[in-house]
């Protein structure tokens, strides 16, 4: 793993001298690889949210560059260095060799500083003003799943091909069965925890597939951590290097079944200590 490379984003001075930042109270990490065309947007409608977002004011926004062979880093590199008005904001580079999402998010969680920490696919296609509604949740738990499914029952992955959406409905089915028990929607990008629980979930990753967050949520529910679901809002962003080959539901199919087989055994986390 390469070291991170840090970009000062806000904290600065009147004349414009960097100033140190403390531990930051949030981290937002984006895995991204080969989103050169598409991270510099993504960043400018994050960054222009956290300029007046009613959220904690010492956040650490984390890109991964999952080992892009593009100029992913470079466009993060020249966003970075725009002026704003957030106060306390910094945007920090973590490269790590081509590893697919599920090791991208892991290397950014366990990297990340905030004493919050959250997850958020590179193309924002869940806007940064759903983060306080993972914010406020994790007020009363330890892990926050954002769902695309709402209170009324209606999804949000309608906008989905019917292709996507019967290997969406297959894949709970399995899942729900051998898993993830009543967690309806698994898949969703954008996840919250707290410091310790994502210390600890994280260090025990195993799968790095798109099977990932399934194996988050068992070890969350193993280790007994207060999970709480979020409806949220999210859009159908296009663009997906995912395709639906047999050589990945095999991948699916077998991740699917390793995940309670890699996890004998495992117990209940320490609670928390006040």
């Amino acid at each position: 793993m390469r070291a991170a490379e840090t970009y000062p984003y806000t904290a600065r001075d009147v004349r414009g001298v960097v100033l140190p930042m403390t531990a930051p109270a949030l981290t937002i990490v984006l895995p991204a690889y080969n989103e050169a065309a598409r991270i510099g947007p993504a960043l400018d409608e994050l960054l222009a949210y956290l300029d007046q977002a009613p959220i904690p004011r010492s956040i650490e926004v984390l890109v991964v560059d999952d080992g892009s062979t593009d100029d992913t880093v470079k466009v993060v590199g020249v966003r970075s260095g725009t002026a704003t008005t957030a106060p306390d904001v910094r945007v920090r580079v973590l490269r790590v060799p081509h590893g697919g999402k599920g090791a991208a998010v892991r290397a950014g969680m366990l990297a990340a500083e905030g004493e919050i920490v959250i997850f958020a696919d590179a193309d924002m296609a869940t806007p940064p003003d759903q983060v306080p509604l993972l914010l406020d949740a994790l007020q009363t738990s330890d892990v926050a799943i954002g769902s695309r499914i709402q209170l009324d029952g209606s999804d949000m992955r309608a906008s989905q091909s019917p292709y996507r959406r019967l290997l969406g409905r297959i894949f709970h089915a399995i899942a729900s069965v051998w898993v993830v028990g009543p967690v309806q929607d698994t898949q969703c990008g954008f996840k919250g925890f707290t410091r310790a629980a994502a210390q600890d979930l994280f260090s025990r990753q195993r799968i790095t597939s798109i099977v990932f967050d399934v194996e988050l949520v068992f070890l969350a529910r193993r280790r007994g951590y207060r999970l709480a679901i979020v409806p949220i809002q999210w859009s159908d962003k296009r663009g997906s290097r995912m395709r639906a080959r047999p050589g990945l539901a095999l991948r699916v199919a077998w991740d699917l079944l390793q995940i309670p087989l890699l996890h004998r055994g495992i117990g209940r986390a320490a609670p928390a200590v006040e």
